[in-house]
């Protein structure tokens, strides 16, 4: 999994690459959470996503729980593979995708 992230004016947006797994998952975790404060709008850029476990679910359900009470977080460019997952486990109906 690769992270890149982009911070301006209370944005946060991270493109992530890869698979999100139990392995990499607590990654994804503390680069969100290191760089959330003050910030006002998360975007989880996915198009480059090739996977999500369980344990990366948590993360963006951890996420969005914590973005809801200073701002939003949205996932965008969500592949088809990721969209599947999502729907299956009802995250899509909890997180905002677009």
């Amino acid at each position: 999994m690769q992270l890149t992230s982009n911070k301006e004016n209370g944005k946060l947006t991270i493109l992530v690459s890869g698979r999100v797994d139990t392995t990499t998952a607590s990654e994804l975790e503390k680069t969100i959470f290191d760089s959330i404060d003050g910030i006002t709008e998360l975007v989880l850029d996915l198009k480059e996503m090739s996977y999500i476990s369980s344990a990366g679910l948590r993360v963006l359900l951890k996420a969005e729980k914590k973005m809801k009470a200073q701002g939003e977080m949205r996932l965008i460019n969500v592949n088809n593979d990721v969209m599947e997952i999502l729907d299956m486990t009802g995250f899509s109906d909890i997180l905002t995708i677009g």
